[in-house]
């Protein structure tokens, strides 16, 4: 029986070893640089420009980075895009998972629309969004908000209730790429881009959802949203655990879409920040990489216990 147990154990052995290496070097050689000096262009001191011990900092790297204002914008700003992200796709997913899992003509037809938006490159995604959909001028944008100043413009005919419409002011298109608006951007870009994901997982639990609780229910004179609050919810809520983990990883290294709505003029995340440091200076970048794994790590202890609890019991 031992020897039994023993060969999965050595089979696995080369995978996990290599998986520590791969996780564990890159880590090493991060902290590493997060206490040296090592700024690649300092013509004043050139021994600067090579990763020694020779370059000891200490903790000068971080207090660099706490003083620096656009850490705590970075670390809010990744907060806010992750958070409103995870919310609409799981709202949406969920809404529309439910919608798609009944029976109606063109089903498969609608599957397939509904999840082809997760298989589009990220950086593709937001130039399509910036670009056709929330451009001010050319996009869809400018076009409606067009469209609908000639549509009031038109009423100013009106007999009666000409002078009525004659008193609204026209609208102005939302300028996405700015300062304030730039966020947004990046939330719809990829809440678009996710919600697939999120009812491809939701509508696969869906299909396991029994449905003789559901009759009973009906039959007791429950309404439809007692049936999705008693039924439904508590049973995607290992779904939504999931869809939230997963996202959570991956919205937190969002760096193309920022680059590409606002090259991070008021929109910067922990990803477009380390990115700036490292053009020059790779031990700030090293210790805001060093913030971003704990921020990481504080995000996923928080999920976890909070997800745990209240949607897994």
């Amino acid at each position: 029986m031992s020897s039994n147990r023993k060969l999965p154990r050595l089979l696995q052995t080369p995978s996990v070893v290599l998986l520590l290496i791969w996780m564990i070097v890159p880590l090493s050689m991060t902290l590493f640089f997060s206490f040296i000096r090592y700024n690649l262009s300092n013509t004043r001191r050139p021994e600067w420009t090579t990763p020694s011990l020779d370059n000891w900092r200490g903790l000068g790297n971080y207090n660099y980075v706490l003083d620096n204002n656009n850490f705590w914008l970075a670390v809010q700003n990744s907060l806010f895009i992750v958070g409103s992200i995870l919310v609409l796709t799981v709202v949406l997913g969920i809404i529309l998972a439910i919608l798609v899992n009944r029976t109606f003509p063109g089903r498969g037809i609608v599957r397939v629309l509904l999840i082809s938006p997760f298989f589009i490159m990220p950086a593709v995604n937001a130039v399509l969004w910036i670009n056709m959909i929330l451009d001010p001028v050319l996009g869809l944008n400018g076009i409606a908000v067009d469209g609908i100043n000639n549509f009031i413009r038109g009423l100013h005919d009106f007999p009666v209730l000409g002078s009525f419409f004659a008193l609204w002011p026209e609208f102005t298109p939302i300028s996405f790429r700015s300062t304030q608006n730039s966020a947004y951007a990046v939330i719809l870009m990829v809440a678009w881009q996710w919600t697939p994901f999120a009812i491809l997982i939701f509508m696969t639990s869906l299909q396991s959802e029994d449905e003789s609780q559901k009759e009973a229910a009906i039959l007791d004179g429950a309404g439809a949203w007692s049936r999705f609050t008693n039924l439904t919810l508590p049973h995607l809520a290992r779904p939504i655990a999931i869809v939230v983990m997963i996202q959570t990883i991956f919205h937190l290294s969002l760096y193309a879409e920022i680059e590409i709505v606002s090259r991070g003029n008021g929109n910067k995340n922990l990803p477009y920040l380390i990115g700036e440091f490292a053009t020059n200076n790779i031990g700030a970048a090293s210790a805001t990489g060093i913030f971003a794994v704990i921020l990481a790590n504080i995000v996923a202890i928080f999920l976890l216990s909070m997800i745990g609890k209240t949607l897994m019991d």
